[in-house]
């Protein structure tokens, strides 16, 4: 990637020519340059078309440690850094988001799990991207709406559940 930034609008077509046009995206990725293990651009969005609902205008941002833990401070109050953030700025009728993601704690997470670095980040993308399009957790019923939608997502990409080995 050169430069600072790019952006790219990717334009509908038929998805495996069943005759219906994809969700517009326009799609921004910073920071991808100090990551030499991240995907190409291709693949991450890929990964964010499969999660999309409606047109969007997506910002990608991979920080590091210090960046992740000073935005999580400051926007949800807790000091520590997290693996993703999304700031949803809109959700309809196009989704407008910034969606940070921590590539060292996203690498430490993949390492615990027992995951390869290319599953868990695939996960947090799509995590990322139905809180982009108004998704949330925050209670059970929304929760298990939630993960069962990247269940279904990442099925598509032929990633083991991600909430298989947890307890609840």
């Amino acid at each position: 990637m050169s430069g600072p930034s790019r952006s790219k609008t990717i334009p509908p077509r038929a998805p495996n020519g069943a005759g219906t046009a994809e969700n517009t995206l326009r799609l921004t990725i910073l920071g991808a340059e100090r990551h030499a293990d991240l995907p190409v651009r291709a693949t991450l969005r890929r990964w964010i078309r499969l999660a999309l609902r409606r047109d969007a205008r997506l910002t990608m941002v991979f920080v590091d440690t210090r960046e992740g833990r000073r935005l999580n401070r400051s926007y949800r109050g807790r000091d520590y850094a997290t693996n993703v953030l999304t700031f949803d700025y809109q959700s309809r009728p196009e989704a407008v988001a910034d969606i940070v993601l921590c590539m060292p704690v996203v690498r430490r997470e993949a390492r615990e799990r027992g995951k390869t670095l290319r599953q868990h980040l695939a996960h947090l993308v799509v995590h990322g991207v139905l809180h982009a399009q108004g998704d949330d957790h925050e209670t059970p019923s929304q929760a298990r709406h939630m993960e069962r939608r990247e269940r279904e997502i990442l099925a598509r990409l032929r990633i083991p559940d991600p909430y298989e080995d947890e307890v609840r």
